[in-house]
């Protein structure tokens, strides 16, 4: 009859002492849980970036190799304005207007 007292008497002890024993490491292993976790979503949002950044890279390339041919570059320097040693530059103002009033009168309308 001694041991049943025993048994039923550290039964308890026993549950307590694995609750115990569960928070202790439920404590201990918080800290590097969080962490890791951080870590990990971190690694996850630079690789994207990296993903990207390296997309970039590629049509970044890819202008630079059509910007090094001579047609791209004089399209290019028209754009701005520059103009030949040999050429003279002329502006034209009003050319949507006459573009407008000719479409009207090429439609009937005038």
């Amino acid at each position: 009859m001694a041991r049943r007292r025993r048994t039923k008497r550290s039964r308890p002890l026993l549950r307590w002492a694995a609750l115990a024993g569960l928070v202790l490491f439920g404590l201990l292993y918080y800290k590097p849980a969080r962490t890791y976790l951080r870590t990990r979503h971190e690694v996850a949002t630079r690789t994207e970036e990296v993903r990207q950044l390296r997309a970039q890279h590629r049509r970044l390339q890819h202008l630079v190799a059509a910007s090094t041919s001579g047609e791209e570059l004089a399209r290019e320097a028209r754009r701005l304005g520059f103009v030949r040693p040999d050429e003279r530059l002329f502006i034209v103002k009003g050319i949507d207007a006459w573009l407008k009033e000719h479409a009207r009168v090429g439609r009937g309308g005038g």
